[in-house]
């Protein structure tokens, strides 16, 4: 009796404890580019080429960029190394953990000047930097930017090559016209497309500033490339949510195109940081080949969603079948609203209605959205600033809105891609009436 009754006592004076442990793990995860765990390290030019004018612009270029992340112990630690005959550690990785302090770091930093010795600077970073990192845990990405104005008194090859074999991506920045294009390309990752960057001039460095967040934001959440795809980063959906295997497979839009049509039966559903891990970038290419056949074509449907734990709506597409519609769906910084929904009615919308095979696509970036259909544009509209996505929630395709009954479609692509830039390249040519007139 009295070993229960103990018992019981502690029972209940842990409980508080046990719940507060539930709560803890029940808690729901923001995930996205600002929460990504990085080792980042700058590699800034800081020889007599640059002056101390034009390195005062780099160190404000650095500033902006840096503040889209979060800069603290478990998510991105940032390192800065200036470098002109030798190599000098400016900020050791990790030391400041908060962007306040880094910030004020970065503008502390003076100037060199001297020789540019890059290769050196590679090698001093993969050697020296990189392996300082005193995290518990290992960085998801270990990336370091190298900023440079002019050709490189060393050699770069072997300090790149030493990098990438220390699984450290490299990005290089040109910025001038002593730059060589030839040295850009043997420092970076592959393709050059993605990892090299040119400035005109330090003084329009800026405007090469949102480029350089949103490909370092597809370093941290795109990991994953899009098969038979020439290294496009993003989310092959149909195969994620595995509707290649779960649904029925039947003839696409053209005699060469598979598609897949979803019983009323199936659940589409998985958990969101299956698919989405580590959240979603700030800009992205949605992309959806489909047929909406009758009766379909009449309900309101979520073509996709995705829902924190509390039945939030984080991000959703939604074809209202009713007033022959679509709506966006986001998160948004505005404490007033709990989601933003932008609302695309324009009359070239309307075809997606149609009973015939459409190619919708979204190009979303931070402040604008773009509808288009078959590679027509149909509207553009603004969007309010949106906050990382929870991951604890799930993702769902073709249900009813506000319900789980999945709606009977024909889907041929789900798609999303992490580069705004691939809008341009997803021509809706697997549409006849598009390849018709490619034709002629």
């Amino acid at each position: 009796m009295k070993k229960w009754i103990l018992g019981s006592v502690l029972t209940w004076m842990l409980l508080p404890q046990l719940r507060g442990d539930n709560l803890v793990e029940d808690v729901d995860i923001q995930a996205g580019c600002s929460t990504a765990s990085n080792d980042l390290v700058y590699i800034i030019d800081g020889s007599s080429s640059v002056g101390t004018p034009d390195f005062d612009l780099a160190k404000r270029w650095l500033v902006n960029i840096t503040r889209g992340f979060d800069v603290s112990s478990r998510h991105t630690q940032v390192g800065v190394v200036q470098y002109s005959d030798t190599p000098r550690l400016e900020i050791p990785l990790g030391k400041h953990l908060s962007s306040q302090e880094l910030v004020g770091a970065i503008n502390t930093i003076g100037y060199l000047g001297g020789n540019t010795q890059t290769g050196r600077a590679i090698k001093f970073a993969t050697q020296h930097v990189f392996p300082s990192s005193n995290r518990t845990q290992p960085a998801r990405n270990r990336i370091a930017v190298v900023l440079t104005d002019g050709r490189s008194q060393d050699d770069v090859v072997d300090a790149a090559v030493e990098a990438k074999a220390q699984n450290i991506i490299l990005f290089a920045v040109g910025v001038g016209n002593e730059i060589t294009n030839s040295e850009l390309v043997s420092m970076a990752n592959k393709p050059p497309s993605t990892y090299v960057l040119y400035a005109e001039d330090y003084s329009s460095i800026a405007n090469i500033r949102d480029a350089m967040e949103q490909k370092l934001c597809e370093e941290s959440v795109c990991p994953m490339q899009i098969p038979g795809t020439a290294n496009v980063k993003g989310f092959e959906l149909l195969s994620r949510m595995q509707i290649d295997i779960k649904a029925k497979k039947v003839q696409g839009s053209l005699m060469s195109e598979t598609s897949y049509l979803l019983s009323p039966r199936l659940d589409l559903t998985d958990s969101t940081r299956a698919i989405f891990p580590e959240g979603l970038p700030p800009s992205y290419v949605f992309v959806a080949t489909l047929r909406l056949k009758s009766p379909t074509n009449h309900v309101k449907l979520d073509l996709i969603r995705v829902l924190s734990q509390n039945g939030l709506k984080q991000f959703a597409v939604t074809l209202n079948g009713l007033d022959k519609s679509v709506t966006f769906t986001s998160t948004t910084t505005n404490v007033n609203k709990k989601e933003q929904c932008v609302i695309f009615n324009d009359r070239g919308i309307k075809r997606l209605f149609d009973s015939e095979w459409h190619q919708l696509k979204l190009l979303v970036k931070p402040r604008r959205i773009i509808c288009y259909l078959d590679d027509m544009q149909i509207e553009e509209q603004l969007l309010e600033h949106v906050f990382p996505i929870y991951i604890k929630g799930k993702i769902q395709v073709a249900k009813k809105v506000k319900m789980e009954a999945t709606v009977p479609i024909e889907i041929q692509k789900l798609r999303l891609y992490c580069d705004p830039e691939q809008s341009e390249k997803e021509t809706a040519c697997e549409i006849y009436s598009v390849v018709s007139v490619m034709i002629l």
